[in-house]
């Protein structure tokens, strides 16, 4: 026969179960969340195949404050000889004229990078983007980038870069505008994509997201 106090026996294993389970993932979540902040900080530059600019809005072909600080950090690096070339990314909303990948293209040549040293791809997302670099510097084994973007999203897109096959590292502009609270609540929000996107593929969790 089952001991009367069998039922509370099992509940109080499976609390404590859930205990465990709940202290577990606020440490994870913890840990991602340093992570993303202390890679946010980092500056892994170094000679590489391309750099890579991530997308970010423009307004009708003018990048915004927060695409500009990323594309004169990696003009800076360009120039420093880091790469033989830029890529640019980003695709545009339904009533856009220009994409971000576009925009970024013209003020980087505005600039003085010739026009042969600049690749455009037109990814919606962040992976979408790195897919297209990789297909576009294919030729390589696995070819080597240097991705610009800003401090909160560096973790999240080195290590969709490396999911698509490129040997990443992260170079993040020091000039965002996206400081202080606004900054922290982005590494929040980041911090829970990289935790699912390390668990499930960050392919995977697009497609469950899109």
């Amino acid at each position: 026969m089952t001991a009367p106090d069998a039922p509370y026996r099992r509940l109080r294993l499976a609390a404590r179960v859930a205990g465990v389970v709940g202290a577990a993932l606020v440490a994870y979540f913890a840990f991602t969340l340093w992570w993303v902040h202390r890679v946010g900080r980092s500056d892994q530059a170094r000679p590489v195949d391309a750099i890579v600019v991530m997308g970010a809005a423009q307004y009708d072909g003018r990048p915004s404050p927060q695409l500009a600080a990323r594309l004169d950090h990696a003009l800076d690096l360009y120039e420093r000889g880091l790469a033989p070339m830029v890529v640019t990314t980003g695709g545009k909303l339904p009533t856009d004229r220009f994409t971000e990948a576009e925009a970024s293209r013209a003020y980087l040549v505005e600039r003085g990078v010739p026009e042969a040293a600049i690749l455009a791809v037109e990814g919606a997302t962040t992976l979408d983007s790195l897919v297209l670099v990789a297909g576009v510097l294919g030729d390589a084994d696995r070819p080597s980038v240097l991705v610009v973007t800003d401090p909160f999203h560096s973790l999240r897109a080195r290590l969709a870069a490396e999911e698509v096959g490129l040997d990443a590292y992260v170079s993040p502009t020091r000039t965002s505008p996206v400081r202080g609270s606004a900054a922290f609540r982005r590494e929040v929000k980041e911090a829970a994509g990289v935790a699912v996107g390390r668990l499930v593929g960050f392919r995977r969790l697009q497609r469950l997201t899109g």
